[in-house]
């Protein structure tokens, strides 16, 4: 074993039941995060079978069906407890937890995934190039190397482009759109709103954090892989926009009262990722 891996598993034992409401969790030694990151919070109704149930700054999704419910994301490795005490506040059982979806596999949103897995025996969705990094706890990561690692974890169901996961009625579209990682995942699915329908769309990362974009060895096509993806997003049907971070797409979970006060479309986030990526790629050649 590691020395790494000995005080990731350390710090995450941390990570005590019964912590106070909107206190940080402990940080992980290897990667430190904002406390907005860590710091869970009450569950927030999103649409009638939707809840927000991750941390302040980082989205994780249970939508509950007849026959079950559907985790997509989790955020850092800390946050299984407040995950799982999340979903036990909306009747959740582990067991009822049917499947779990994800949209990229870095450390702050797959980070627990595996102990959720563990801990409810759910079905665990990806796509071959997530699954690759999930198997490795994000080790060996294009960008990052060994920099953000986390529980490795084996993936149940492999999905194409567009196979539909459905579950009580609920039909969730995966969409693959690469760019942040090679197989980050874009999920849409439809859910009611006082009774009426509502396209909801979660849309991945569009961002280049420190990415190298031109003539990149490790991702050669990954500027080709922005505009493809930025091109799926301008499209997505998409009445309502969450995305692994919620200020990408006007949410602040942390005011309950009004949580989503700037919204924003699907063709209005595609459009400032396509601006903010070519003056990226326009500073690597000055």
């Amino acid at each position: 074993m590691s020395a790494c891996f000995t005080r990731f598993a350390a710090v995450v034992a941390l990570a005590l039941p019964g912590l106070a409401a909107a206190q940080p969790l402990p940080q992980l030694q290897s990667y430190q995060v904002d406390a907005s990151w860590i710091t869970p919070v009450e569950p927030l109704r999103i649409s009638d079978h939707v809840w927000q149930i991750g941390a302040q700054d980082i989205t994780a999704l249970l939508v509950k069906t007849p026959q079950g419910a559907v985790l997509i994301d989790g955020g850092m490795p800390q946050m299984a407890d407040a995950l799982l005490k999340n979903m036990a506040k909306l009747g959740v059982a582990p067991g009822e937890l049917r499947f779990i979806l994800h949209s990229h596999a870095h450390a702050d949103h797959v980070g627990p995934l595996a102990a959720i897995r563990r801990a409810t025996g759910a079905v665990l969705v990806s796509n071959a190039e997530s699954a690759a990094l999930l198997a490795r706890g994000g080790s060996h990561d294009i960008h990052f190397g060994d920099d953000i690692i986390y529980a490795p974890v084996i993936v149940d169901r492999l999905v194409q482009d567009r196979e539909a996961v459905s579950l009580g009625g609920m039909v969730f579209t995966p969409w693959f759109t690469p760019g942040h990682t090679p197989g980050s995942l874009s999920w849409t699915w439809t859910d009611t709103r006082d009774g009426k329908p509502v396209r909801i769309a979660y849309v991945d990362s569009l961002t280049a954090p420190g990415y190298r974009l031109a003539g990149n060895p490790g991702y050669p096509q990954i500027q080709r892989d922005y505009a493809y993806s930025i091109d799926v997003v301008r499209r997505l049907p998409c009445d309502l926009l969450l995305t692994p971070h919620p200020g990408f797409s006007g949410w602040n979970y942390a005011d309950a009262a009004r949580p989503n006060p700037e919204p924003m479309s699907c063709a209005a986030l595609a459009d400032a990722a396509a601006q903010r990526l070519q003056k990226q790629a326009g500073a690597e050649v000055r």
